[in-house]
Order: structure tokens, then sequence, then C-alpha cells
């Protein structure tokens, strides 16, 4: 059975069809420093599409809010192949990396990320729309 999340996710990804972080019209930086990336995510604004660290941070926040609005672990949905509906191709479920997922989350003070700091906010909005939380 589809968790009432997924369900809602689907019916967005269905209902709109065009995004504003397609990557197919994006200038795309892949990095090296993969941690030190994905933590500028959680606190700079405008760093641009820089791959896979912004995979990893948009991950967790999608992670920690699932958690908070639907209840379960932040793990559990980390490692969700599909948690980010399969339109990232940068995106590794935590089972696949927890190293880099942990050594962010070490500089990010864990799941208690400042939520109004760096894109945070941003991802929020996306997250709200595409998971159904308003």
């Amino acid at each position: 059975m589809l968790s009432e999340w997924k369900i809602k996710q689907e019916i967005y990804h269905r209902l709109n069809k065009e995004h504003d972080d397609d990557l197919n019209d994006k200038d795309i930086i892949i990095t090296e420093n993969v941690v030190d990336d994905a933590v500028r995510y959680f606190n700079e604004t405008d760093i641009g599409w820089i791959y896979p660290s912004k995979s990893y941070m948009v991950a967790l926040c999608y992670a920690r809010w699932l958690s908070e609005d639907y209840g379960g672990s932040q793990l559990l949905y980390l490692d969700d192949p599909d948690l980010l509906y399969g339109n990232d191709p940068y995106f590794k479920p935590y089972s696949k990396d927890s190293m880099t997922y942990i050594y962010i989350l070490q500089q990010i003070n864990h799941w208690n990320f400042d939520q109004t700091k760096g894109m945070v906010p941003d991802v929020r909005k996306y997250y709200e729309a595409e998971c159904g939380i308003e």
C-alpha cells in the first residue's frame, strides 16, 4: 500500500509537468567536495546547481519533514529509493552512501538543522507543494 505522502507526490507530478528545478536547462556543476557543498546549501543562497550535493541536501530535508508530518524514521525515508520521485539522477538512498549523509548531518546539527537559512526555505516550498502539506 502506498503511503499518503507518496500518493500526494504522485498526484502532484501527474498534474505538474514543468518544474523550476528541471536539470535539462540548468548549468550543473559536478563536485568532488560533496559534503562541503551540501553543507553550503544549508547555509547559503543562490549557490547554483552543485551535484550530487544538492541531492543530498534535498533528501535530508525531505526525510526530516516527512518524519515530522507523517511519522516514522528519518532514516527509513532517506533510504527510500523513490524519496525524490525518481527524478533526481544524483540521489542515493541512505544505504548506498550512509557515510556521506552522516558527515553532512554532523555539520548541520544533525536533524535539527536551521530551517530558515540557506536554500532550506526554497526546498520547503517545493516539499509542501509536492507532498500536499499546506
